[in-house]
């Protein structure tokens, strides 16, 4: 017999989930019929005149070259971002649940990252690679390897790929390790005594038993990479130089905020929620039939 929670009144339920569809509706349904119906509007910088364009944003803006620019690097910065996420996520959570000494340390210390604010994340990373006064950038220049993030775009890219993965590697780890920590280990066990090695043991049974992790981690991580790393970005860079590192969100916030084309910058959030949303699908039509439940 299932046990179900019996409340007095009809009343009582609906007051209990108030506050949360209260913050879910002014938080986030409603500035995306906002942004919805200002996509469809042209407006000047003062708001003194508002004019119905129908889709002559969304024409405007898929027609624009530094767009398109931005769309391409948004994919190869996203792409980078989730792949190097990941693999150092599974890494370092292969290797915290190993019998190894100081486990627990080990484990507390790789968590601390996920509790940094992006903003502080890259101070971090620009007082590392900074040219003139990072260590590592320092080093760099010293050694004769012209590094300055901050006239060149590749690497300017590559800084902020490395400071958005470090951000997001603890959160893969904690998931990775209590998938591993919930994988029977009587099932590593009988694989190496049929004569599997470490490694086969790993892709044939290890990794296979941490896909519906490792398919969710996924759908977080690309989201992670479209949206969250604004405050990377914005502080390390600001979307240069030359635009080498003005991924889509971010571009959003430089033609709405700094340009004042609210019609544009609505359109384009428009856009970017689409891409995000079709990511999202494809990722639960292929990738889903190879998780194994």
């Amino acid at each position: 017999m299932t046990r179900r929670a019996i409340f007095p009144g009809r009343l009582l339920p609906y007051l209990l989930v108030a506050p949360q569809l209260a913050v879910v509706l002014v938080f986030f349904y409603w500035p995306a019929v906002q942004a919805v119906l200002q996509s469809a509007l042209r407006q000047d910088p003062f708001g003194l005149r508002t004019e119905f364009v129908w889709l002559d944003n969304f024409r405007r803006i898929l027609t624009d070259p530094f767009y398109l620019g931005a769309l391409r690097t948004t994919f190869l910065f996203s792409a980078a971002v989730v792949l190097l996420a990941m693999s150092a996520g599974l890494l370092l959570a292969v290797t915290a649940d190993k019998q190894i000494r100081g486990a627990t340390v080990y484990k507390t210390l790789l968590i601390w990252p996920y509790a940094v604010a992006p903003a502080v994340a890259a101070a971090l990373w620009l007082f590392i690679f900074h040219p003139s006064i990072g260590m590592l950038g320092r080093a760099l220049v010293r050694a004769g390897i012209p590094w300055d993030y901050t006239l060149k775009g590749t690497h300017a890219l590559l800084l902020v790929i490395l400071a958005s993965a470090w951000k997001q590697v603890s959160y893969n780890f904690i998931f990775f390790l209590a998938g591993l920590q919930s994988i029977p280990p009587s099932l590593l066990e009988a694989a190496a005594v049929d004569g599997a090695g470490g490694r086969q043991r790993f892709w044939k049974v290890t990794f296979p038993m941490l896909s519906p992790t490792t398919f969710f981690l996924l759908i977080v991580n690309v989201i992670y990479a479209f949206f969250d790393t604004f405050g990377v970005i914005h502080s390390l860079t600001r979307g240069g130089p030359g635009k080498a590192t003005e991924t889509l969100i971010y571009k959003v916030y430089t033609d709405g905020v700094i340009n004042l084309d609210l019609g544009g910058s609505s359109a384009q959030s428009v856009v970017l929620l689409l891409v995000v949303i079709t990511l999202t699908a494809i990722q639960f039509k292929y990738i889903e039939r190879r998780v194994y439940y």
